[in-house]
């Protein structure tokens, strides 16, 4: 399997990689335009953007737009992030060309139809009232906006009721202008892919494009805070987040491989006391996510009304007990789950034509898969141990709680109990 790299002369970027043996491919666009790319007054729009893609273009109707990747077998699907908005295709290699087509269509091309931004509307108000009635959904959100309040990495995809109620054609096509700049775009495929035939179809598609500086990103400030809701629910929901590396931040892989042996699993250390050995709750764990220049380590659970206050402290105090004594075979269990999770992720070709694109946004280049192990490899007992007690040391946080939760500890008398 190849990489190959083709840079177009407007800034265009394109990748592939050929997976001998396949007879698929995913092919897509991916641009670095996501939820932090919004200016306030536009909280949600590159969501609501996504949604538009499908809805016709000056060739396709939104009918047609379907038809064209399912009459071949194939599907088309979208999503937005806080920093990317992708538009993917997985057909047969023989209907590659067709899927290009079809996804330089809607991107390039989006008619913004007054009747169909009024059905999306509706559909994206559906959304978010949905997010709202999921409580193990809706509290990440709460919990992003407190670690990053009053900037637009910690504001919802999804954008408020109130902005999605009152965009039109107009804000669509600015925020376009705005942010679909040729350098912000990757053309991305894996699997049966012949790299000239994607990069002609590209430079078919995006060359008569002109390039421009495009808007950077607000930088991430971490700050913290708590946001807590009671309500009569069956569950009390408990968020914490930490403050860690970015992916440009060496550091990210031991923020990872402690976060995974902190919570990762059944073997964790938070699933082994908080569930196996005490039945505090049903579904509790760590994780690392990371943007570009920020990232946050997230423990999750929910339990009952009784047990919130034994199982938040419980968290508090493995995570002091972590950065004294994790041990050498929890991080070599840590190591394995990671390497093994990205090496079976990247078996399928849609994973892989994220990988790459998600790769060259951040660095601008596609580590090679061996560099990456290295990296990981090269993570020791120490580092994991450090990393916890920097945690420790810093007592500084982000909580969201929701749910019956009057008994929760306050995030004050959390970082006291760090600290002590």
């Amino acid at each position: 399997m190849t990489v190959e790299l083709h840079r177009m002369a407007n800034g265009v970027r394109v990748v592939t990689e050929n997976m001998p043996g396949l007879a698929s491919a995913s092919v897509g666009v991916w641009v670095n335009a996501g939820g932090r790319h919004e200016r306030l007054e536009q909280n949600g729009i590159a969501h609501f953007l996504e949604h538009m893609a499908f809805k016709g273009t000056t060739t396709r109707s939104a009918l047609q737009i379907a038809e064209a990747i399912e009459d071949v077998g194939g599907f088309i699907n979208a999503y937005t992030s806080r920093e990317t908005t992708a538009y993917y295709a997985r057909v047969l290699s023989g209907d590659v060309a067709l899927a290009m087509d079809v996804i330089s269509d809607i991107v390039l091309n989006p008619i913004f139809d007054p009747h169909e931004i009024e059905v999306e509307r509706h559909v994206i108000l559906q959304e978010i009232g949905q997010a709202h009635d999921t409580p193990d959904d809706v509290i990440f959100d709460w919990l992003q906006e407190t670690a990053f309040p009053d900037q637009p990495l910690g504001r919802t995809i999804l954008g408020p009721p109130e902005r999605v109620e009152a965009f039109q054609a107009d804000d669509l096509s600015r925020f376009v202008d705005e942010r679909y700049s040729p350098s912000a775009i990757v053309v991305s495929a894996a699997g049966a892919v012949d790299h000239d035939e994607i990069v002609r179809a590209a430079e078919a598609a995006f060359g008569h494009l002109q390039a421009h500086g495009g808007v950077d990103a607000e930088p991430a400030h971490f700050k913290g805070g708590e946001h807590r809701v009671e309500k009569g629910l069956e569950q009390a929901h408990y968020a914490l987040a930490f403050e860690t590396p970015g992916y440009r931040d060496p550091g990210i892989y031991t923020a990872q491989i402690f976060s995974t042996a902190f919570g990762g699993g059944m073997s964790s250390r938070l699933f082994q006391e908080a569930r196996e050995k005490r039945g505090l709750c049903y579904t509790i764990f760590a994780q690392t996510g990371a943007y570009a220049d920020a990232g946050l380590m997230t423990i999750y659970a929910g339990t009952g009304a009784d047990d919130v206050e034994g199982l938040v402290n419980l968290t508090i105090d493995e995570l002091k007990r972590a950065a004294e004594d994790m041990n050498p075979a929890e991080i070599a269990r840590a190591r394995a789950q990671m390497k093994a999770g990205m090496l079976m992720g990247l078996e399928s070709p849609s994973s892989r034509a994220e990988r790459l694109a998600r790769l060259l946004a951040i660095w601008d280049r596609v580590p090679p898969l061996e560099e990456t192990v290295e990296l990981i490899d090269a993570v020791t007992t120490e580092d994991a141990r450090q990393f916890a007690g920097n945690l420790v040391e810093q007592a500084k946080a982000a909580l969201a709680l929701y749910g019956p939760v009057a008994k929760a500890p306050s995030l004050d008398k959390l970082t006291g109990r760090l600290a002590a």
